[in-house]
């Protein structure tokens, strides 16, 4: 699949995955705008199946494939919402799945892709090593890899979010996204170029694990080399492709500490009752830190998934 046309294969990927994800929701909440200065609106993600953005770009990869491509299965490595997700995707169409996650992987995400019927492979966690080994499971086991990020049909099924919501709540003047590995934003801003007549798209990012904001500046990858952050799920470092994606499409990027994550985190839970996980709440502390590019606009903000550590909340 090619974005060269974003709209042709945003409405492509739409059509495809139809029939297994949900049209999430939005919800608003007067305290969060009082607070914020600004009139939001939550693209809830954390309703999605899976519990996050990711089962858009998972199905959407998992269903594009020839039956050819699907027999030897699907592999990937990842430590947590993409994993699940693609394991959910095989599932679906029966072919199986192997997810390569590191030795540090929260129990909660390692019992989710275990749940959805992967086979787990466990490395070192080191990028190197999750490279090694997921190479050479799809040498023994002839698996489609399917990157978490630097892949144009993931690109395409996670631009479905920000599609859905320019159609949910037209009026927007800026949708905000967090970034990981640069997937969901880069699919936020071709939507926002396809469909959103002049909407703005602002990434966020932890202070703690801002690769992209550093790389944004320079235009080129400056790769994540000791993230530091509770948001586990934006630890990630951008890909050429990403970044190319993002310098097309994004106005800037913001940054939120630590402590403003999880002040964010726990406003969305006591004010909205709803459950998000740190890296949701990056865009709203990123907002209550960098106050001005949103101060009286109407800003799409999404909520990337809500799978939580019940057992170990940050506060």
């Amino acid at each position: 699949m090619s974005l060269s046309d974003p709209a042709t294969a945003i409405a492509a990927a739409r059509e495809r995955i139809a029939p297994f994800v949900h049209r999430t929701p939005v919800l608003t909440s007067r305290r969060v705008d009082a607070i914020a200065g600004a009139s939001l609106v939550f693209k809830c993600e954390n309703f999605q199946r899976g519990g996050a953005f990711k089962a858009r770009g998972a199905f959407n990869a998992v269903m594009s494939l020839s039956d050819d491509e699907a027999a030897g299965g699907v592999c990937t490595h990842s430590s947590g919402n993409h994993g699940a997700a693609l394991a959910l995707a095989a599932q679906t169409r029966a072919i199986p799945c192997h997810v390569v996650i590191p030795a540090n992987t929260a129990g909660a995400k390692r019992a989710a892709i275990d749940g959805y019927g992967a086979i787990i492979h466990v490395c070192e966690p080191t990028m190197a090593a999750r490279e090694a080994l997921a190479a050479q499971v799809m040498a023994e086991t002839g698996a489609v890899f399917v990157h978490p990020y630097d892949n144009d049909v993931v690109i395409a099924g996670a631009a479905t979010a920000a599609a859905e919501l320019i159609e949910q709540a037209p009026d927007l003047d800026i949708i905000v996204a967090p970034i990981g590995g640069g997937g969901l934003i880069s699919g936020t801003s071709l939507s926002a170029r396809a469909f959103g007549h002049g909407v703005a798209v602002i990434g966020a990012e932890p202070a703690g694990a801002d690769d992209a904001a550093r790389s944004f500046v320079a235009r080129q990858v400056i790769p994540q080399t000791n993230p530091q952050t509770i948001a586990d799920g934006l630890r990630a470092s951008l890909s050429e492709r990403t970044l190319r994606y993002m310098l097309r499409g994004v106005a800037e990027v913001v940054t939120a500490p630590e402590f403003a994550i999880v002040d964010a985190m726990r406003l969305v839970w006591s004010a909205m009752k709803i459950l998000i996980e740190p890296s949701s709440a990056v865009p709203l502390a990123a907002m209550l830190e960098s106050r001005k590019p949103f101060a009286g606009r109407r800003v799409g903000v999404i909520l990337t998934g809500g799978n939580v550590d019940l057992d170990h909340l940050p506060w």
